[in-house]
């Protein structure tokens, strides 16, 4: 590590891919590639942990008992702010032609926002900072929504700063998924809400050990399609036995 990185504090970076496994990089970032680095680390980042019950009515009791239902998408939300009146330039980085705030908010939203030619989606991102805030791996998500507040302007009605609020929302790969999930009872009743690149076999897959229910589990739920899965839909897991060993 050079002397003058020794100082210097690790930035928050977005990286944009164009598949879920985050294994194909996407095109457009301030400088080229497919990473954005802010230009100020955020002075706040919050996320949000929810967890959703539902309410089974007791046996033996008038009451009811709260049961676990499903844990929702982490949500993570930063103010991103962008200055183009080069104060935070200095030296040999005022040789390169340092980017206007626009140039900067186009590169965001071309790597989080716009929807790409080949996938017809927007981008898989993953952002990284502290690993004590954003774990080892960094946090995996997609944008879910970005308010810009333009705060100055050149005389021409340039911008010269501007503010990102935004919010994303975490979208693991299926294998990433199920792992964290690590659903392992079957004689369990489940519910589940269906998230990014989840399919009715590898659920069942989760909750089984096996896919071999997923039919079973289509018919109950009121599936003319087991394919036919949408995003934010809760799905009904009831407890089957597990396939004997072998089976799909």
């Amino acid at each position: 590590m050079a002397l003058g990185n020794l100082f210097k504090l690790a930035k928050l970076t977005v990286e944009a891919y164009t598949d879920i496994e985050r294994t194909k990089p996407l095109g457009g970032g301030i400088h080229g590639g497919n990473t954005l680095e802010v230009m100020y680390n955020p002075e706040t980042l919050s996320t949000r942990h929810e967890v959703a019950f539902h309410a089974k009515k007791g046996i033996a009791t008038q009451g009811a008992q709260t049961r676990w239902s499903h844990s929702a998408a982490e949500e993570l939300t930063v103010k991103l702010v962008f200055d183009g009146t080069n104060v935070g330039y200095f030296g040999v980085e005022l040789v390169r032609q340092v980017p206007t705030v626009a140039a900067w908010i186009k590169a965001f939203l071309s790597l989080c926002y716009d929807v790409q030619s080949t996938s017809h989606e927007t981008a898989y991102l993953r952002l990284r900072w502290n690993k004590g805030v954003l774990g080892t791996a960094g946090f995996e998500c997609r944008l879910k929504s970005a308010d810009i507040q333009y705060t100055a302007f050149e005389r021409d009605g340039s911008p010269l700063r501007a503010e990102i609020t935004a919010t994303f929302i975490q979208a693991l790969d299926p294998k990433k998924n199920a792992q964290k999930l690590r659903l392992s009872s079957p004689d369990l009743t489940h519910r589940l809400v269906v998230r990014e690149g989840d399919t009715l076999p590898l659920l069942c897959q989760q909750i089984y050990g096996s896919a071999a229910h997923y039919l079973r589990v289509a018919q109950v739920n009121g599936l003319d399609n087991f394919r036919d899965l949408t995003i934010g839909q809760e799905l009904f897991f009831p407890p089957f036995d597990r396939p004997e060993r072998g089976s799909r």
